[in-house]
């Protein structure tokens, strides 16, 4: 099997990604100006991302009586100080904005008896939300100019003197490849789940809290194009209902919830309530031996006297949680020319749940317009001599890789794709604080987690796959070796531990002042190299100048 011919395209705007940061950015480019658009999605834009079973509320929200400034300081709270302000006001200032926007499209939102939302705690609504992305997707399937393309899965950008010039994918179903030029670029990819070793191994792997899909393809695309990334130490690790990896802040916040030890104790109050700190207090008391579950209060709903256990997940790498991703500036540029992120592929602005990504979506949207008028770039992109012959070499090279792994025999390689998957995610769980050594770590244990990481990665050029969409296996397990290495350089950097459990460092247990900055990272010549940058505090904004 070989791939089966090539596809050359031109756009104004190339969305990577369907999820809810890319569609509500095409809604917002199509309002402002009349670019073309191609939206690549690997799977199906109407069930993708992480709406695509739907949510129960809108987490992200500013109730009356309060205002953006208060969500920008609960999200710093909960981050611990590591949170780039200006990019939580901009997103703050717009939750309302884009909620009424969702409302107008079709999303049912609870409201009481004087037509109020009805709230859920300080900064959440109620809403029946199963068919959130469909609305999204058919809003966005009725645009004109706007070309969504399934099951396209992108692997490289094009990148030529720090400018992006498009993308290069290949269809899982056709097997036909891509090659996609574009005056600009927007990545809205997701996290990256399936680092580390699942709580549910085996048959049941795939049921975590953050989507099994969500790889890691937009991380490892900018690093692998030299772009910076931000706070990947910042892990997410959910508190979750055991097994059913159901929400604990559903029932925290709908019946009161409290975490109870196996002596009925309440326990939470004394590690403290951010996010991180649910988390280490319950690693904590499970360590001790006291079994932990959340207390329903006599309310009479049931199970009225049935606690509920609860566990971590593993760690993620995500973006809307956390303030891993992308280094961004105010208007979602990240530091390849043309190439903007939003949702849970940018980072510095943790908290932002469905509304918050479709705020940055909007805002990246926005200076793409803005930039797009002014912009000199020939129509017909493929006019431009040299940065043809650079895409055509790219796209060439890449469809020589992915043919050597359609063409590769299973007796030529020595390890099968999931093979190589599940040892990294052990070496990740071991070495790197994962499940299994209660999310802690060390400088040694990285040291290995590095050494083995790496030998796996030269495994993975000797995979092999039978089909399209095992090539896109290959690709996935690549995505997140490349995002597993980043991770390990960001763990070893910052020398303290500032949030328990998400970045349990071992050799430095306490918090420090000292590590008042981000740690980012930059992929130069095949290594990873570290840079420190000061905070953005309250009043101030960044724009990239170095």
């Amino acid at each position: 099997m070989q791939i089966n011919g090539l596809n050359r395209l031109a756009t104004d705007v190339l969305i990577i990604g369907g999820g809810t940061a890319d569609c509500y950015a095409a809604l917002t480019i199509r309002e402002k100006s009349d670019a073309s658009i191609i939206i690549a999605e690997k799977a199906n834009i109407k069930r993708s991302g992480c709406l695509a079973a739907g949510v129960n509320a809108i987490n992200a929200y500013i109730v009356e009586g309060r205002k953006p400034e208060d969500y920008v300081e609960y999200a710093k709270k909960d981050a611990d100080d590591i949170v780039r302000e200006d990019l939580l006001l901009t997103m703050s200032e717009r939750l309302n904005e884009v909620t009424a926007k969702m409302e107008k499209l079709g999303l049912v939102i609870l409201k009481d008896e004087n037509g109020r939302y009805v709230a859920r705690g300080n900064r959440n609504i109620k809403i029946n939300g199963e068919n959130i992305k469909p609305i999204l997707a058919d809003a966005v399937n009725s645009l004109k100019n706007v070309t969504v393309i399934n099951r396209l899965n992108i692997t490289d950008y094009i990148v030529k003197d720090n400018t992006i010039l498009g993308a290069v994918g290949f269809n899982i179903d056709t097997g036909e490849a891509y090659e996609i030029r574009a005056k600009k670029v927007l990545c809205a990819t997701g996290g990256a789940a399936g680092l580390y070793k699942p709580n549910n191994p085996g048959f049941s792997r795939h049921k975590m809290w953050y989507p099994p899909f969500n790889t890691g393809a937009g991380f490892a695309m900018g690093i692998n194009a030299g772009a910076e990334m931000t706070t990947f130490e910042m892990r997410f690790i959910a508190l979750r209902c055991k097994d059913t990896i159901a929400p604990t802040g559903t029932i925290a916040q709908g019946v009161g919830a409290k975490q109870v030890n196996s002596l009925g104790e309440i326990y939470e109050n004394r590690y403290g309530l951010t996010t991180s700190q649910r988390v280490y207090g319950t690693v904590r008391e499970n360590i001790e031996g006291k079994s932990q579950t959340l207390k329903w209060i006599e309310s009479g709903k049931n199970p009225s006297e049935q606690n509920v256990e609860i566990e971590g997940t593993e760690p993620y790498i995500v973006g809307g949680h956390t303030a891993s991703g992308y280094w961004v500036d105010t208007n979602r540029r990240t530091t390849i020319n043309g190439l903007y992120a939003a949702g849970d592929v940018a980072g510095g602005c943790p908290q932002k749940y469905v509304t918050g990504a479709m705020a940055e979506g909007e805002i990246a949207a926005e200076d793409i317009v803005k930039e797009l008028n002014k912009s000199d770039i020939k129509e017909n992109l493929f006019s431009q001599s040299t940065a043809d012959e650079y895409a055509d070499k790219l796209t060439d090279e890449r469809i020589k890789e992915y043919n050597e792994y359609l063409s590769r025999e299973d007796k030529d390689t020595i390890f099968s794709t999931e093979e190589l998957e599940e040892a990294m995610q052990k070496v990740m769980d071991t070495y790197a604080g994962g499940i299994g050594s209660h999310y802690q770590f060390n400088g040694k244990q990285l040291k290995l987690a590095k050494e083995k990481i790496e030998q796996i990665e030269t495994l993975s050029e000797k995979a092999n796959a039978k089909d399209y969409h095992e090539l896109m296996f290959v690709y996935e397990l690549k995505e997140r070796l490349t995002v597993c290495q980043v991770l390990i350089e960001h763990l070893k950097a910052r020398k303290e531990t500032r949030w328990h459990s998400f970045a349990e460092n071992l050799d430095y247990p306490e918090k420090s002042d000292e590590w008042l900055k981000y740690v980012n990272t930059r992929k130069v010549d095949g290594r990873i190299e570290v840079k420190y940058r000061n905070l953005v505090g309250r009043g101030e904004t960044y724009e990239h100048s170095n």
